[in-house]
């Protein structure tokens, strides 16, 4: 039985919820049509977040891109609509959503939304390349 487009998140506990990691999705095939003019849009997605509890499950997040094909949104809303749900299913710590569309009328537009959860702070970034040459990390 084929599958079919669906607007449910389904989610599975985070294998390691004490650390705070990041997953990186990328989403190449999200369509969308112009709420102007009927037309598609195409887009590129980059997902990346810190879970806490629960992470998104893959296929169900694939059903739920594609629930968005004959849907008429304009770019702002559609990004912005797409990390609340993904937000409500899962509770990250911190979840940035970014939309790269493919150009439409001479224009590209990158639209970029974020959440975090109160009180979360990312922890500082450990630059590996700034180790003086020959010290040891023990």
């Amino acid at each position: 039985m084929p599958s079919t487009a669906s607007k449910h998140l389904a989610t599975f506990p985070n294998p390691q919820p004490r650390r705070d990691y990041r997953i990186h999705m990328e989403i190449p095939e999200f369509t969308c049509l112009c709420p102007k003019t009927g037309q598609p849009d195409f887009a590129t997605l980059y997902l990346d977040y810190v879970p806490d509890r629960l992470c998104v499950e893959l296929k169900s997040l694939k059903l739920y891109i594609w629930s968005y094909r004959n849907e008429g949104a304009f770019h702002e809303a559609v990004t912005n609509r797409m990390l609340d749900d993904l937000a409500a299913a899962t509770k990250p710590r911190f979840m940035q959503l970014t939309a790269k569309f493919y150009v439409r009328g001479g224009i590209f537009t990158t639209v970029v939304a974020a959440t975090r959860k109160k009180g979360w702070r990312a922890p500082a970034a450990v630059n590996l390349d700034a180790l003086p040459a020959g010290s040891s990390t023990r």
